[in-house]
């Protein structure tokens, strides 16, 4: 008898796991992912013989997108930290107007690239000294530093646009192709690597989760949280630097008007992943597809012959279900 109580112990505590399995599975983790195949579905039917499913179209998506994508990785941990960054918008125009201006004055690619991208460290920097050292909430900071910066954009040219004539800058950043396969979707590809490595898989990540799920007993347990806040802003400041150097190649210019309203669809596109805006849940995978979702959206909207207004209303609508159904769900890879 004792022998079969054991078994029966057994047979419950394995009932038990295969329960907790099954418990542990929610389709709310993984509603991004359902919602964009979903789109894709719905618009590849209603919409297959305008041309939506076509390689060009489709790829064209990816490249509306790839700027967003990249701001939304690096904006993923900013969020995941229980902060935000108001600002990537405006870095991205005054990014784009630096490498510009650059290379105009002969400082070639290299030179370009690293005007264009420090400039956008420099107001990370700024942003995260002033949110860490000086204890400004950082919806306040960002606030004002994205007029600042905007401002600068259009006081550093007197709102001109600055042409870029250098071929080989703007093929490698933004409008060049290897084969098929837009150069921008390269970049965007290699930073979600570099993201998710970086959020999943070191110590750095695992610092940011803990900072933005309970700050103080990440304190306690020796996590110097003002270190792990200044450096996510200053991977946004990166980031949105480098995707005004997109911006610029893609466009063969330096705009001041580059990334207006990029902030609001880079926050959407993280909320939109999976990433909670508390802070403690991050998901870089589930920000790319948020990004690429929200172009699909824009793009099938309209092919559809929407105006711009019915367009709002309905992206609008789309993201607060997509959000509201996956409210409580943990955010995954």
């Amino acid at each position: 008898m004792p022998s079969k109580d054991y078994e029966i112990k057994v047979d419950n505590q394995a009932v038990g796991t295969k329960l907790k399995v099954v418990k542990k599975f929610d389709w709310r983790n993984y509603i991004v992912y359902i919602a964009f195949i979903g789109v894709i579905i719905y618009f590849s039917i209603t919409l297959g013989d305008q041309g939506f499913v076509s390689t060009d179209n489709l790829l064209n998506i990816v490249r509306q997108t790839a700027m967003i994508s990249i701001m939304g990785i690096a904006m993923t941990f900013v969020i995941s930290t229980g902060e935000i960054d108001l600002s990537v918008g405006s870095i991205t125009a005054l990014s784009s107007l630096v490498a510009a201006l650059a290379l105009q004055a002969g400082f070639g690619l290299v030179g370009g690239l690293v005007a264009g991208v420090g400039s956008g460290l420099l107001v990370g920097l700024i942003n995260g000294l002033l949110i860490t050292k000086v204890a400004i909430p950082s919806f306040l900071v960002t606030l004002g530093t994205m007029g600042i910066v905007r401002g600068a954009a259009m006081w550093m040219t007197n709102t001109a646009p600055v042409p870029i004539i250098d071929n080989n800058f703007n093929w490698l950043f933004g409008s060049g192709d290897i084969g098929l396969i837009p150069i921008l979707l390269v970049w965007t590809l290699i930073f979600t690597v570099i993201g998710h490595i970086l959020l999943k898989k070191t110590a750095f990540g695992r610092q940011t989760l803990a900072t933005g799920g309970n700050e103080s007993a990440a304190k306690f347990s020796g996590v110097k949280t003002w270190k792990i806040k200044l450096f996510v802003f200053l991977g946004t400041g990166l980031m949105a630097g480098f995707a005004g150097v997109l911006y610029a190649g893609r466009m063969h210019a330096g705009r001041y008007t580059f990334g207006d309203g990029d902030e609001l669809s880079v926050i959407a596109a993280v909320i939109l992943g999976g990433t909670a805006l508390t802070g403690g849940m991050g998901t870089v995978i589930g920000t790319v597809i948020g990004s690429l979702m929200i172009g699909v959206i824009n793009n099938g909207l309209i092919i559809m012959g929407l105006d711009v207004s019915q367009q709002m209303m309905i992206r609008g609508l789309i993201i607060i279900l997509a959000v509201a159904f996956g409210k409580k769900s943990g955010a995954k890879s």
